[in-house]
């Protein structure tokens, strides 16, 4: 068995190797070994049609290997970064409403997400303000039900914008940051409605051991 046959051996070791690996980023670089090899050893025995197919795959393994590559880099940035929503804007729509207008309403399809740029708004079940940059609306869109949980009114004259709940699944494909800014987010969220839950069972209590 000659150097040849020992490196087309090797090629198809590699290319079964590649079938066998369950990780993207070691199988694209064995894949590319696999077509460095397969390329030189088809070169070397004539086998034309190969050599062609492999001169082909190597580039595109390259390029799928710089995006994993690339992609891991901004997923671990948007975990360790702040949770800016400044990426999102250009993706969103103004809307305007006037005092005493209603957002949404309880019971309400939550087919959106809003941004407050100027304004206030209060939800009416829990009594809490929002205020300007301040994103809102996530939760009801998450939700298995998706529909509002409350009723959101307008103080003073708003200025919104917004985002479709198709556009959110679309962002959130291509850009990590948005889907760890969206972790993030319902996180906190549920954090604050535990603590407002609590509140709102602890005072009534306290203002009754008060009065006794």
């Amino acid at each position: 068995m000659d150097f040849i046959q020992l490196l087309g051996f090797l090629a198809a070791f590699l290319m079964f190797s590649t079938f066998y690996m369950k990780n993207m980023i070691p199988l694209r670089i064995v894949g590319i070994a696999s077509n460095i090899t397969f390329i030189v050893y088809t070169f070397n025995a004539h086998v034309w049609p190969i050599f062609v197919l492999h001169t082909a795959l190597l580039p595109m393994n390259c390029l799928r290997l710089a995006q994993m590559i690339r992609l891991i880099k901004q997923v671990r940035r948007a975990s360790e970064g702040d949770m800016s929503f400044e990426f999102m804007i250009p993706h969103m729509t103004k809307e305007l409403l006037k005092e005493g207008d209603v957002v949404f309403r309880k019971g309400d399809a939550a087919d959106k997400i809003y941004l407050l740029k100027s304004g206030a708004l209060r939800v009416d079940e829990l009594d809490v303000a929002i205020r300007p940059g301040e994103l809102f609306g996530e939760m009801g869109v998450f939700a298995s039900e998706q529909v509002r949980s409350a009723t959101l009114r307008c103080k003073t004259d708003v200025e919104l914008l917004s985002m479709t709940a198709a556009q959110i699944r679309q962002l959130y494909y291509q850009n990590p940051d948005f889907g760890f800014y969206l972790i993030q987010l319902l996180l906190k969220r549920f954090s604050q409605n535990e603590v407002n839950g609590l509140k709102a069972v602890m005072e009534p209590a306290c203002a009754a051991a008060e009065a006794s």
